[in-house]
């Protein structure tokens, strides 16, 4: 009878286990049936969607000295020529007591000091060395007010710090992070910084600036409370208008944009601006123009692979632009996302912190495209008035050659993140309609970012009179190498006879670090070995442009798009 008994206990388990072994076939077989298919991509030009207005134009780092040195400047050049409208800089420790020497997360002005009976001594050379190379490249400031200057400080020492890749982040907080001994000199090196720059650059382009406040008040870079800070925010503010009544300032740059505390800070900030009694007038409200907070990924290493994590940036966007949405006082006020990255630090290089392993290759590229579409889908969604989001980036001088940091440039030659805003300088008129049978849709990438079986191919689009451009990018979280895919875009609204030019970034295509890598990854390249980096590292066709006749308004581009590539296709005629 047992024996009986356990015959049918093995049967029914091996019926068990056949049944699931067929459902994992058949879960394995659908997967790969997706993972296979072909995407189509269709495009409607003439349903329009919204302007195609430049918010990935702006651009911050954290070492402003670096701006009028040789790689800085050479960058810069390179930054305002792609784009077709000025470009916002914004850069930390602008009144930062010092001898102007730069470091990693470090820079100096040495704008403020005191003289021997405590009088303020101004001095704006490097100021003004730094303004003007924004100038002189038709760039504009995002003037950030900070940081506190060594003799204002409540803690002068100790001042300086010392930090490098793999210190704790916290040994950057010195004394340059307190509040002003004397809130009325203060407000008077505020003040007589905003009446020097319309002296020297004229009231019309400072009214085309914007100035803010500090930065991340919320976290680390400032050591008082919340009430200190909105006092320092209203002596600022006060001395801005003093000198220049038309400019332009907003705040708060908070960190962690969609945590409690940010978002205790914003509320606080949006309720002091038009309901609280401002310190310096005594009267109710702050001026405010512009409002800003900071959006951040953050990427893991997981099993030997990048993972990175775009719907904690996106997430972040998203209660910040609901925040606005939220305070009628809000509307049309222009929103700036002050920091928008994958994750918090520029500076860690890939050394110290392997998860930030993607930003010498193409990961960084289609990361930054997918992520760019849907902050402009988040601002449609929210109804505000998206300005610009920072990309905190720039480059770092006297470092190693790819050393892992998030850079646009390395030793003055380009990475291929910057060839996507090369891409974003060519797209311009409106943003029209774009379905992806292979995309993830918005609240997907918000909720639990791009973690499926399958890459993210998707795109963006844009028309104007006499041309069309569009953005495609196979993107996924897990910075792991697949085949390429098969993408088919299908575009309706085109005249007879288009002419089609192909940009490509992947392995083979404007990619320096590829080549840099391929050449044995030399630390000091020779100068024939630099002169072709910097050829890899501009944008290049993927073949011959070519004309292109359409069936009634209709035309079909086939392609493969391989993992973590972006393709532009720019349409003439």
């Amino acid at each position: 009878m047992f024996r009986k008994y356990l015959m049918v206990c093995q049967f029914i388990a091996i019926a068990f286990f056949n049944l699931h072994l067929s459902s994992l076939k058949s879960y394995a077989q659908k997967t790969a049936a997706v993972d296979d298919a072909v995407a189509t991509i269709r495009i409607d030009l003439n349903k329009t969607i919204g302007p195609m207005y430049p918010a990935w134009a702006w651009f911050g780092y954290d070492e402003p000295n670096y701006t009028y040195m040789k790689d800085g400047k050479k960058l810069l050049s390179e930054i305002a020529a792609l784009s077709p409208v000025p470009v916002y800089v914004r850069a930390h420790s602008l009144l930062v007591s010092g001898d102007g020497q730069a470091a990693l997360k470090w820079g100096s002005t040495n704008a403020y000091t005191e003289d021997a009976n405590g009088n303020p001594v101004y001095n704006w050379k490097i100021i003004d060395s730094i303004f003007d190379t924004y100038i002189q490249r038709g760039m504009k400031p995002l003037a950030q007010i900070g940081f506190m200057p060594q003799a204002l400080s409540t803690k002068p020492e100790p001042y300086r710090h010392y930090w490098k890749p793999g210190d704790p982040y916290s040994d950057i907080i010195t004394g340059w992070a307190y509040p002003p001994k004397d809130y009325n000199k203060w407000a008077e090196l505020v003040y007589q910084w905003v009446k020097h720059s319309v002296q020297r650059y004229g009231q019309k382009e400072v009214e085309s600036w914007y100035w803010e406040l500090w930065n991340e008040p919320n976290g680390f870079y400032w050591k008082a409370s919340m009430e200190e800070f909105f006092k320092l925010y209203d002596y600022t503010a006060d001395a801005v208008k003093r000198a220049l009544p038309s400019a332009k300032i907003g705040g708060i740059n908070v960190a962690g944009t969609g945590g409690q505390g940010a978002q205790k800070w914003l509320h606080a900030f949006v309720k002091h601006c038009f309901s609280d009694t401002n310190y310096v007038t005594k009267k109710i409200g702050a001026p405010v123009d512009a409002i800003l907070f900071h959006a951040k990924g953050a990427p893991q290493l997981v099993n030997g692979h990048v993972r990175m994590n775009m719907g904690t940036q996106l997430r972040d966007i998203e209660a910040g632009f609901k925040l606005v949405a939220s305070y009628p006082q809000l509307k049309n006020i222009p929103v700036i996302i002050g920091e928008s990255d994958p994750e918090g630090c520029a500076a860690c290089g890939m050394h110290t912190n392997p998860e930030n392993a993607y930003r010498n290759g193409t990961m960084y590229s289609s990361y930054t495209a997918a992520s760019l579409a849907r902050e402009y889908a988040l601002a449609d969604q929210y109804k505000v008035n998206f300005k610009g989001a920072v990309s905190w980036s720039f480059e770092f001088e006297n470092q190693p050659w790819f050393f892992g940091f998030r850079d646009l440039a390395t030793n003055g030659v380009d990475k291929p993140v910057l060839n996507v805003f090369r891409m974003f300088g060519m797209m311009k008129g409106k943003r029209v309609y774009i379905h992806s049978d292979r995309g993830y849709d918005l609240r997907t990438a918000l909720d639990s970012s791009f973690r499926r079986s399958y890459p993210d191919i998707n795109g963006l689009a844009c028309k104007d009179a006499h041309e069309a451009t569009v953005m495609l990018w196979n993107y996924h979280d897990d910075d792991v190498k697949q085949g390429g895919k098969q993408v088919t875009v299908q575009l309706n609204g085109l005249p007879q006879q288009v002419y089609m030019h192909h940009y490509r970034i992947d392995d083979e295509h404007s990619n320096s670090y590829e080549v840099w890598k391929k050449m044995g990854s030399p630390k000091n390249p020779s100068a024939e070995q630099i002169a072709q980096l910097e050829k890899a590292g501009q944008l290049q066709l993927l073949g011959s442009p070519e004309w292109i006749k359409t069936d009634k308004g209709e035309a079909i581009v086939r392609m493969t798009l391989p993992s973590q590539g972006v393709s532009l296709l720019k349409f003439d005629w």
